[in-house]
């Protein structure tokens, strides 16, 4: 399915709105239309407005579902800073389409090894605005996502708004994607 593509949901389906970050069903057979696919979740928009759907339930868009940047993969690596920004670089704002380290909406990002063994990762995160009601969600992405590496037994992210985020903080290849000015 392409982007900007329309379909009809195949079953209740549960979303997030954007950017209030509520939790709401979407009704069986809802036109919804795909803005786009980024990391694990659709940006959808419907006539009750724009919709973040998980990939775990693709099926009801009428896509296949593929293999997700988390898997398998992710677990036969050893661990690694690399690898850790790696994974931050799979969670995306759902309006911008740009992944959140380069966004710049990680501020400190810091692995320590736990007296019991394996790794403990510290995330200082921003949102590109104080009021973005998707902060939980986003944190609850860099949480699960993370805590799937190896050796990784424990993650905290912090949301902090001190500095406050700016497009100063973008990547330079981010700021040229969204058209800012070098």
């Amino acid at each position: 399915m392409s982007s900007n593509s329309s379909t009809r949901l195949s079953r209740e389906t549960e979303a997030i709105e954007i950017p209030s970050g509520v939790h709401r069903s979407l009704p069986a057979g809802a036109e919804v239309r795909v803005m786009q696919y980024l990391g694990s979740s659709y940006t959808v928009t419907t006539d009750y407005g724009m919709f973040r759907i998980d990939v775990k339930d693709v099926d009801a868009l009428g896509i296949k579902p593929t293999e997700t940047p988390t898997s398998a993969a992710a677990q036969e690596q050893t661990f690694s800073e690399k690898l850790v920004w790696d994974q931050l670089k799979t969670v995306f704002d759902p309006e911008i389409p740009v992944n959140i380290a380069d966004l710049g909406l990680i501020y400190s990002c810091v692995a320590s090894p736990l007296d019991a063994g394996g790794k403990r990762i510290d995330i200082k995160m921003s949102m590109t605005a104080p009021g973005c009601g998707m902060g939980n969600v986003l944190k609850a992405d860099v949480e699960s996502k993370l805590a799937r590496l190896p050796e990784v037994k424990e993650v905290n992210v912090e949301i902090v708004f001190e500095p406050p985020w700016n497009p100063s903080l973008m990547s330079e290849a981010a700021r040229l994607q969204l058209g800012f000015d070098l």
